[in-house]
């Protein structure tokens, strides 16, 4: 497998087109039954609103540093525009259709003690006027993007599914669909469909054995005139089947905690590997390795290139790479972590030449919050700080090796302006807890007002007796 495709997402660029949805979460404690019905009183403490339906699959694209339009249709009422708000917040493009008579769907869920106690949908299935609105918009932004994921839920913003598929076709495109229909033909000229096992059996595909999945497979494929098909297969993994070809790969999750999601996962990794030139079987490994990471996970939720990578890291390895997030994308990252709930701590320095005292200050640091953010001096800055003959490793290699370590998640660069304080770099961040270490005092530690302000804490942390970089280069030096 070409496991450079990790230093090559951010260049995959896809339009989700389909059924989008506000997915809104009430959340609370219930501890006794009402007096009016048998049902449970729920206090709700909390409300969570999130994407959902064809805005999910987006979402996830996005989450692997894809660049990522969405058309869908949404009313015009405060749901449409709070969804929009939403998708500006997770990076994604919106191409979205706005009519006056239908609402924007919504699907509410009251839970208590992580049961789903009840769901209220708000929603009227979209016209084929509405659907012919849509089908405009994805001929006037088609030429924008390289690959098309349709994802249905039979709401009816896909009416017009056949005439984009051709366009798409004719233009070119990538195209992958999760098809929700039993008739394959509305899915002429796709590259690639993601039914699952039950979808496949409603299409006309025989699930007896192996044989007659690979057999049946192939036929409907031919008659739909799609050139492969994905057949996710619940705890018997995947198979990545085309005219010449059938690839299976088991179920890698160990322990199952919710498979909520988990179709919008495959589709999406799916499209991002086949957008950035890895061969179907190559990419459906990669989604059904998607897939495991994901429903380990409670929720609707995505997959990050790093959780992807670490699973392919010993590859990684032996063919020489090592995947670290771009500089530049190392905010997105970070603002979906914070989405996800996940405490963000910060530190900074130099790391020349790592030593024990380093190791061991990282994970201090890292054992203050779920993720650490190291902004590391510039080559530059070094050299202003440190003298004309530092660094000894350029910032390249400083950060390969700092992101190697369990304890760093990510690493950006700063000083380069002449300025070789991080507090712009802090102020970008926003960490919930700004870590240094020696012998400071909170009051001198830069950016601390900054984060104590916005809430966050400020902790110093004593290093290592013995430990320093300027030791270790005299002792090299003799």
């Amino acid at each position: 497998m070409d496991l450079s495709v990790f230093s090559r997402l951010s260049k995959a660029n896809i339009l989700v087109v389909g059924d989008v949805m506000l997915d809104r979460y009430f959340i609370g404690d219930s501890q006794r039954i009402s007096p009016e019905a048998p049902v449970p009183v729920v206090k709700i403490t909390q409300t969570q609103d999130k994407v959902g339906g064809a805005a999910n699959v987006a979402r996830n694209v996005a989450h692997l540093d894809g660049k990522v339009g969405l058309l869908g249709i949404v009313g015009h009422d405060e749901n449409g525009e709070h969804l929009k708000q939403l998708l500006a917040q997770e990076n994604i493009q919106s191409e979205l259709v706005e009519q006056n008579t239908k609402p924007t769907i919504t699907k509410l869920r009251v839970v208590s003690r992580h049961q789903q106690v009840v769901r209220l949908d708000f929603e009227e299935t979209f016209e084929l006027e509405q659907a012919g609105e849509l089908q405009k918009k994805f001929e006037a932004v088609l030429d924008n993007y390289q690959t098309v994921i349709f994802s249905d839920y039979n709401k009816g913003s896909l009416g017009h599914i056949s005439q984009m598929i051709q366009t798409a076709k004719q233009a070119g495109k990538i195209i992958l669909v999760d098809p929700k229909q039993s008739d394959l033909n509305l899915y002429r000229g796709a590259t690639v469909i993601t039914p699952n096992l039950g979808e496949f059996k409603l299409a006309g595909g025989n699930t007896t054995n192996e044989e007659t999945i690979t057999q049946s497979a192939r036929q409907l494929i031919a008659d739909a005139g799609i050139d492969s098909i994905l057949l996710t297969r619940s705890e018997q993994g995947m198979s990545a089947i085309s005219q010449t070809e059938k690839t299976d790969m088991p179920a890698e999750v160990l322990e199952v905690s919710d498979v909520t999601g988990a179709g919008d996962t495959v589709i999406a990794t799916l499209a991002v590997m086949l957008s950035v030139g890895l061969p179907l079987a190559d990419a459906a490994k990669m989604a059904n390795t998607a897939a495991g990471i994901v429903v380990a996970k409670l929720g609707a939720a995505t997959v990050k290139p790093e959780e992807l990578a670490a699973k392919f890291n010993q590859q990684l390895l032996t063919q020489g790479l090592h995947y670290q997030c771009p500089f530049d994308d190392v905010l997105q990252h970070i603002e979906f972590a914070k989405q996800a709930g996940e405490k963000i701590v910060f530190t900074n320095g130099c790391f020349d030449i790592l030593h024990a005292g380093h190791v061991a200050y990282l994970e201090k640091a890292k054992a203050l919050g779920h993720r650490l953010v190291l902004g590391l001096n510039t080559d530059e800055s070094i050299s202003r700080l440190k003298g004309p003959d530092r660094p000894v490793n350029p910032l390249e290699q400083r950060a390969v090796v700092m992101t190697a370590l369990k304890s760093v998640d990510w690493v950006i660069p700063f000083g380069e302006a002449g300025d070789d304080t991080p507090l712009k770099l802090i102020e970008a961040v926003k960490p919930d807890v700004l870590v240094k270490g020696g012998d400071y005092t909170v009051d001198t530690i830069v950016g601390a007002e900054f984060v104590q302000q916005n809430g966050g804490e400020v902790v110093v942390i004593e290093f290592v007796d013995g430990c320093s970089t300027t030791n270790v280069i005299k002792k090299i030096r003799g």
